[in-house]
Formats: structure tokens, C-alpha cells, sequence
């Protein structure tokens, strides 16, 4: 099974959702650290390759934005609650950004 690393805020940021929406973030989480797509997801190539985002439904609506490509672990790039339709372009560039600095610390 592969480690759940959390990049910057992302950890605090979930810890800030409601029981039930952390309940089942962690276990989507857990399933895709056993290789498995979790249930309610969809790809965020605009973020980057391999980038996805897990959709929770509980007490609103939450998203946990990862990726998962590597043999190590899985990234946990980005938490928050979606509060609109579409989402903020503030959350979309933290998750690039965050992406970006994760390939480029595993480059070096």
C-alpha cells in the first residue's frame, strides 16, 4: 500500500471539513492507496499529468485533489469545499502550483 503524503496545507485543510466529509475522504484516500479509483472522481489535466480530483458529497460539497502516478505514494495536493458551480481559479492555481513544486523537487 502506497504512503499518503500531504503537501503544504493540504492536511489542515482537511482536518477542517466536517466528520462525516473527512470520514469518507479518508476512505477514498485509503482506496487509492490500494491502487483503486475511488468512487466519485475526474481527471484535472488542466493542473497537471495524472492529476485527479475526489468528489465528496457530504454536508456539502468537497474536493481532495491528488495524484497517485508514483510507485511511492500518493500526493495529496489540495482540500477544500466547493461553494459554487464552478471551481475558484484560486483553488486550481494553489493545485498547480503545489504540482509544479512536487515535480520539480522529485526532478532534482
Amino acid at each position: 500500500m502506497k504512503d499518503v503524503i500531504f503537501v503544504d496545507t493540504s492536511l489542515e485543510d482537511l482536518r477542517a471539513f466536517p466528520q462525516i466529509a473527512r470520514q469518507r475522504t479518508g476512505f477514498q484516500i485509503d482506496t487509492v492507496q490500494r491502487g483503486k479509483d475511488p468512487s466519485d472522481w475526474r481527471p484535472m489535466h488542466t493542473i497537471g499529468a495524472g492529476v485527479r480530483e475526489i468528489r465528496i458529497h457530504a454536508e456539502g460539497a468537497f474536493r481532495v485533489i491528488y495524484i497517485a502516478k508514483f510507485d511511492d505514494a500518493v500526493y495529496v495536493l489540495h482540500c477544500f469545499q466547493k461553494k459554487t458551480q464552478k471551481t475558484r481559479q484560486a483553488d486550481l492555481d494553489l493545485a498547480k502550483a503545489r504540482y509544479q513544486a512536487l515535480m520539480k523537487m522529485r526532478n532534482t
